[in-house]
């Protein structure tokens, strides 16, 4: 590994503009970027390209989405491109659960990866604290008289996948025990204050949203709001160091962004507006990663995070595998290594389906073909002629879990043939669009729905929510892995229905979290967890964690 020094550099960062925790990783404090004229070139000062990567529908063989992301960056950099990865950090819930890590895998890591998927710069342990702080100072501020115990809505997170805390009675009722009420836990991914730091693009914007967050509600229908129980400085504190990038660096050395954590099902599923901003600014082409598939992460990637600031990209790659096509024709995952050209060819429906969607956003697409051993060249062949049959520009083999970046230069080049054709960025709904309207628009639009039910109550909160003058993007919160809400339903289904359960106003990360068909926000473990694996050797290093 290069050292942290060195890789900085590589963003015109010298020793100053750090703050290194050990020898491997470092902070970048905000005023080492923000402002500055880093990367700004010898002439305009023009931001670099930015290029994100997608997926199909998910399947439980596995995509190679982050793999596809780090290889490329690293196939970039063999072309002899000035580039950055920004990615998201890795939830310790599926570290120890059944995902496992989020660095990548085979010869496409971002390294250090054992501290990268443990608890790294300590990031995730601040917004916990944050977020439970905030939860005890609503506990603290019904103990004061200044709010009822039935008033408060927010629930407290927790990074492990314990059911347990899904639904908990609190507090025994006692004048030193705290208030009686009902509520749970969800996972520290779905947090709004995780969303907040992902999409806050200084200290300033940051205390306006922590200030923005509801904790409850009157009985005069009006907002309990952070700041109101003079929760916010408190916050700061804990948030100062979380809100600064981190720096790491691929397995050949590019840099990589590591920064922020929501889930793509559950919330927004990206990594931070500021990591963009700082690689794009240092570097000609930044390559990023929207969680989950094209319908989740990537059209979350456009509605909020674009839309709120970050970075329009200038490309998407869609990533989908052999295996994966075979899956959404009807083949089970036991069976997946044998050959099958009649499930892909019907299985390619979610192929073009995923191209569909990137493209009703106005960008170019280049379909990453995820190479597997066992895969045939009439299979990888008749996907490639799909894709650009679908509108791909391109569609290339990725090799990067094999042979690293030299395994992923043809794909490099065809991205960088696709990003200079540039973009025509569209949205898919206005701001001053009804929820109502918007949330229909993604049925219905995107989703391919026939109907939208709506829930006891979702209505009602629906109203008391714009009442407030808020008109915010949509966060769909629905199972990753079906276009619909159902997850047993494969391929690019169309005509079913989405029954919208609950609607949250997340008012400092300025979107409404819609949930919809039975997604949880806190998960649980399996019957064979990674934990199992997981430990430390005689050595003092740890083994077991999937990914590294």
């Amino acid at each position: 590994m290069r050292s942290i020094e060195d890789v900085a550099s590589d963003l015109g960062l010298e020793w100053k503009d750090l703050e290194p925790y050990g020898r491997d990783k470092a902070k970048i404090p905000l005023d080492s970027f923000l402002g500055s004229g880093l990367g700004s070139g010898a002439d305009s000062g023009s931001s670099g390209k930015l290029i994100v990567v997608t997926a199909i529908t998910p399947t439980p063989a596995g995509e190679g989405k982050s793999t596809t992301a780090v290889g490329l960056t690293q196939g970039l950099g063999l072309i002899g491109k000035r580039v950055a990865l920004t990615i998201r950090q890795p939830s310790l819930g599926p570290v120890f659960g059944m995902k496992g890590g989020g660095t990548g895998g085979g010869k496409s890591v971002v390294q250090p990866a054992n501290d990268i998927n443990l608890h790294f710069t300590g990031d995730f342990h601040a917004i916990e604290s944050a977020h439970n702080f905030l939860a005890a100072m609503a506990d603290n501020a019904v103990r004061a008289g200044h709010l009822a115990a039935e008033e408060i809505t927010w629930r407290r997170v927790t990074d492990a996948e314990d059911r347990a805390l899904r639904g908990i009675t609190q507090g025994l009722g006692g004048r030193m025990d705290g208030p009686l009420r009902q509520t749970g836990f969800d996972i520290s991914a779905a947090s709004e204050i995780m969303a907040i730091v992902a999409l806050a693009t200084g200290y300033d914007d940051l205390r306006e949203r922590l200030g923005d967050i509801v904790i409850g509600w009157t009985k005069e229908k009006t907002p309990v709001q952070a700041r109101d129980i003079g929760a916010v400085g408190a916050m700061m504190a804990l948030l100062k160091d979380a809100l600064k990038p981190n720096l790491c660096q691929t397995a050949e050395g590019q840099p990589a962004i590591v920064h922020m954590g929501p889930f793509g099902n559950i919330a927004h599923g990206c990594s931070s507006i500021l990591a963009d901003l700082l690689a794009t600014k240092a570097v000609d082409y930044t390559i990023t990663e929207a969680g989950f598939g094209a319908d989740l992460g990537f059209e979350k990637f456009m509605d909020i995070k674009v839309r709120q600031g970050g970075p329009e990209p200038a490309a998407a790659v869609v990533v989908c595998t052999v295996r994966g096509l075979k899956w959404h024709g009807g083949v089970e995952k036991d069976e997946l290594g044998s050959p099958d050209l009649e499930a892909l060819v019907e299985g390619a429906a979610n192929l073009r389906y995923a191209i569909g969607v990137v493209k009703k956003f106005g960008l170019p697409v280049v379909v990453a073909i995820n190479r597997f051993p066992d895969d045939s060249s009439e299979e990888v062949a008749t996907a490639r002629r799909i894709a650009e049959e679908s509108g791909a520009m391109a569609a290339v083999e990725a090799r990067g879990f094999a042979e690293g970046g030299a395994g992923m230069t043809e794909l490099a080049e065809a991205v960088v043939a696709a990003a200079e054709g540039g973009a025509d960025v569209k949205l898919l709904y206005e701001d001053g669009d009804s929820t109502f309207g918007k949330v229909d628009k993604l049925a219905k639009g995107l989703y391919n729905a026939g109907e939208v039910t709506w829930g006891p109550m979702t209505r009602t909160m629906t109203r008391r929510f714009e009442a407030n003058d808020w008109h915010f993007p949509v966060c769909m919160a629905k199972t990753h892995l079906s276009v619909s809400t159902d997850p047993k339903l494969r391929g690019a289904p169309t005509g079913h229905s989405l029954h919208v359960r609950e609607v949250k106003a997340s008012a400092g990360a300025r979107q409404f979290i819609v949930l919809a068909g039975n997604i949880v926000t806190l998960p649980g473990l399996p019957s064979k967890p990674n934990a199992f694996d997981i430990d430390l050797n005689d050595d003092g290093e740890v083994v077991g964690l999937l990914g590294t």
